[in-house]
C-alpha cells in the first residue's frame, strides 16, 4: 500500500537509521520523484533561521525542476555559521551526484539546534536512502523524521480527472516549538498533478494559511520550520487550479490536525471555531489567540470550562467586535451569549472536557468571517519533555 508522500505516481521515498540520533531510531529520509518536480515551498519567518532553509530559499528563487528532498533529524544545523552552511550546500551536492540525473535537491533538518551535522555519518546515510529508495517508503520516510513526535504522520487524497486518478500525499512532522508563522515542523506534499509554477507556489501558500498556520502547541517557532511540495505531473493530467487546492488544503489541514494532536505532553485535540468577525483573517487571528492562550490551555488541562479565559483571549487577538454579541460554547454547552454568562451544567462541561477531541465555538458578531485553529492542552508533561531535552 503506497501512502503520504508516495502515494502520487513517480515518488519513491526511504527512511533509514544514519546514526544520528542516540537512540539509534530512524532519523534520515529522502523523497525522489522521476521525472523532476515544480517546486514550492513556505518557510520560518524566524531571522535565526537554519542553515537548510537559507539554501532552500535560494533553490526555491530560481525556480528550476528539483529532484529530491532530503531530511535528517538528531541535528537542526540551526546558529551554525559557515560551518553549517557548507555542510548543508554539501549533503545536497551528494544526493544530486549520487542519483546522477538532472534536478535540484532540496534539504531540511530537525533537532538540536547549534549542533553541526556528522558529515561521515549523512554522506555514508544518503547511499544508504537511494539504495533504501521505493515506491512504499512513505511511512517509513515519515518515521524517519520524527523527533518528540509519538507517532508518523501521512494523509493522501485521490480525485478522477478526464478518467485519470490524480493524487495528493503527504507527510509531516511537529509535536513541540509549534507555533507558525510557518511553525517545529516539517511538511512535505507530493502531486502527481501538472500544474503551472506560479499556480502551485500561490496554491500551497493559501492551503499553509489556512493549515499549518493555524496550529499551536506551545506558543514557541521553531528556526527550521517548513513546507515544500513537490508536483511532477506524471499523471499526465492537469487540474483545475481550484480543485487542486482544494487536495492540497486537505491534505495539508489533516496533517496540521495530527501535529496539534501530538502536542507534546498533550491529551486531546482542541479545535476552536469562530463565526462573525468582519473576515476570515480576523475569525483565523482570533481562532489562533484562543487556541495559543496558555491560560485557557491549562484550564482544558484541568477539565475546568473556566469561559473567562477564553473570553479574555478573543478581546486580546487584535479584532475589533462588539463584546455585547461575544458568544462562546464549549461543546454542546452554550458558556455566554449576546455578551452575558449563561448558566449551564458545570460537572458535565468539566466530564467533556475530558475527551480526546475538544471544541470551542465563538461567535463575534454578524459578519460572514468565519475561521479555525487547533491546538492542545497544557500538561505537566510538557514542562517535564522541554526540562529535559537535551539533558
Amino acid at each position: 500500500m503506497t501512502i503520504g508522500v508516495t502515494a502520487p505516481r513517480g515518488f519513491r521515498a526511504a527512511g533509514i537509521t544514519a546514526g544520528l540520533k542516540p537512540s539509534q531510531n530512524p532519523d534520515m529520509a529522502l523523497i525522489v520523484s522521476e521525472p523532476a518536480a515544480i517546486a514550492a515551498g513556505v518557510c520560518t519567518t524566524s531571522i535565526t533561521r537554519a542553515a537548510c532553509v537559507t539554501y532552500n530559499l535560494e533553490v526555491l528563487s530560481g525556480g528550476h525542476p528539483v529532484r529530491a528532498i532530503l531530511c535528517n533529524a538528531g541535528q537542526a544545523n540551526a546558529c551554525t555559521g559557515e560551518e553549517g552552511w557548507q555542510n548543508a550546500v554539501t549533503c545536497a551536492q551528494w544526493v544530486a551526484a549520487a542519483l546522477g540525473s538532472e534536478g535540484g535537491v532540496l534539504v531540511a533538518s530537525t533537532g538540536v539546534i547549534g549542533k553541526q551535522l556528522d558529515m561521515p555519518k549523512m554522506e555514508a546515510g544518503i547511499h544508504q536512502a537511494i539504495a533504501s529508495l521505493s515506491d512504499r517508503g512513505g511511512e517509513a520516510a515519515a518515521r524517519a523524521i520524527m523527533t518528540t513526535d509519538l507517532v508518523p504522520k501521512v494523509h493522501s487524497v485521490c480525485a478522477e480527472i478526464d478518467g485519470r486518478t490524480v493524487t495528493v500525499g503527504g507527510m509531516a512532522k511537529g509535536s513541540g516549538m509549534i507555533h507558525p508563522q510557518m511553525a517545529t515542523m516539517l511538511a512535505f506534499i507530493t502531486t502527481d498533478a501538472a500544474v503551472e509554477p506560479e499556480a502551485w507556489r500561490s496554491l500551497l501558500r493559501r492551503a499553509a494559511d489556512v493549515s499549518f498556520n493555524q496550529i499551536t502547541v506551545d506558543g514557541d517557532t521553531s528556526t527550521n520550520d517548513m513546507v515544500l511540495a513537490l508536483a511532477n505531473g506524471a499523471a499526465g493530467v492537469e487540474v483545475p487550479p481550484s480543485q487542486l487546492e482544494a487536495m492540497v488544503t486537505e491534505v495539508c489541514t489533516e496533517l496540521a490536525r495530527a501535529i496539534a494532536r501530538d502536542g507534546e505532553g498533550a491529551t486531546c485535540l482542541v479545535t476552536v471555531l469562530v463565526a462573525g468577525t468582519e473576515d476570515d483573517a480576523a475569525a483565523r487571528a482570533m481562532a489562533r489567540t484562543i487556541a495559543g492562550s496558555s491560560l485557557v490551555k491549562s484550564a482544558v488541562f484541568g477539565r475546568d470550562p473556566n469561559w473567562g479565559r477564553i473570553a479574555a483571549a478573543a478581546g486580546r487577538a487584535g479584532v475589533t467586535f462588539d463584546p455585547q454579541a461575544l458568544g462562546i460554547y464549549l461543546g454542546p454547552f452554550a458558556l455566554m451569549e449576546t455578551g452575558t454568562p449563561q448558566a449551564f451544567d458545570r460537572a458535565a462541561a468539566s466530564d467533556y472536557l475530558r475527551g480526546k477531541d475538544v471544541e470551542i465555538r465563538v461567535t463575534a458578531g454578524s459578519g460572514a468571517g468565519q475561521g479555525v485553529a487547533w491546538g492542545c492542552d497544557l500538561s505537566y508533561d510538557y514542562v517535564r519533555i522541554n526540562a529535559e531535552y537535551t539533558t
